[in-house]
């Protein structure tokens, strides 16, 4: 029994001398690591976050012209096949025109009330609206369907092929001022180049309509048979490209 206990204790002092070694290795393994993790954090290469734009003004290509038709009717459902057999007559009779494009827009059926507050009649409004890049053919059309419609809205836009291909001529001039600019602010700060670690692209310039309402006796005039001379003179639109990036100096 007592030879046990003397086995015993021998083993149990054997261990606790090994975790005293290795708790003494421990800490000394950590030393020795901290200055590599601190050389490295200190050796990483700066980073900077920049941005080139390009940009000019294109002309706009696309006129957009609103036509309203509007009728009266003694109740709603007689408005509204009143309103649609007339919108069918517009969009047939502008379809015959090549290069302009035809599609309905607005559709409105309300009621006209009485002093009383009762609804005496039932009136509706409707839009075809016209688009194409030949501004003469889209303004003689308007002028022939104003025996039916009145000019409710000119507007002008860029074509998405137009600004697309002013995007490609931008994008290389971005491009190029990004590249100048990275290579300007390494030399700034010290460093012969940069390496790119994250690009962006942006821009604008899209097909936005600028509108230009009709005044309400030119309107009246078109309604009633009068074909006005359309004011069709587009403005400039401005495309831009806009590059982000970050890049590390080297």
């Amino acid at each position: 029994m007592l030879k046990h206990s003397v086995f015993s204790l021998t083993k149990l002092g054997a261990a606790c001398a090994t975790v005293a070694a290795l708790a003494a290795v421990q800490p000394a393994y950590a030393q020795a690591q901290a200055p590599v993790a601190a050389e490295a954090s200190t050796s990483r290469a700066p980073e900077l976050t920049l941005q080139a734009t390009a940009s000019s003004e294109v002309k706009q290509d696309t006129v957009r012209i609103s036509l309203s038709a509007e009728v009266e009717a003694p109740d709603q459902p007689g408005a509204g096949k009143k309103l649609t057999a007339a919108l069918d007559d517009v969009v047939k009779r502008a379809r015959d025109v090549k290069g302009v494009e035809v599609r309905t827009g607005g559709y409105n059926v309300w009621p006209n009330t009485s002093s009383k507050g009762k609804i005496a009649s039932w009136r509706g409004q409707g839009e075809v609206i016209l688009e194409s890049k030949d501004f003469e053919a889209a303004a003689a059309l308007a002028s022939k369907l104003s025996d039916k419609t009145a000019i409710s809205n000119i507007g002008f836009l860029l074509s998405r092929e137009a600004r697309e291909a002013e995007e490609r001529k931008l994008l290389k001039e971005a491009a190029q001022a990004f590249k100048d600019r990275a290579l300007a602010a390494a030399n700034a700060f010290g460093f012969s180049g940069y390496r790119l670690s994250k690009l962006e692209l942006g821009g604008s310039g899209g097909p936005v309509p600028m509108p230009r309402m009709m005044g309400a006796a030119m309107a009246k005039d078109a309604s009633a048979g009068y074909s006005p001379d359309v004011p069709l003179e587009a403005g400039d639109v401005t495309v831009s490209i806009a590059v982000n990036g970050t890049i590390v100096l080297q």
